[in-house]
């Protein structure tokens, strides 16, 4: 998932989105403990989305903060 494709996504949305990809993240790390992960590189990318959403998240609650204060 890019940057702007999380950007677009409501709040909701990107609150599912966030459960989702810890979801995934979860079952990648069981794959890799059973030895069954194929894709090395898939937690790592997980982890890099979850940080994007977990950003834009903090972004949006900013900038509301900061709307209600003026």
């Amino acid at each position: 998932m890019k940057s702007r494709e999380i950007r677009a996504l409501d709040d909701d949305k990107l609150f599912d989105a966030l459960e989702d990809q810890k979801e995934a993240l979860f079952n990648l790390r069981f794959q890799k403990a059973f030895g069954q992960l194929e894709d090395q590189t898939a937690i790592r990318k997980t982890r890099r989305v979850i940080a994007r959403i977990k950003t834009e998240m903090t972004a949006r609650a900013a900038q509301a903060s900061a709307q209600e204060n003026k």
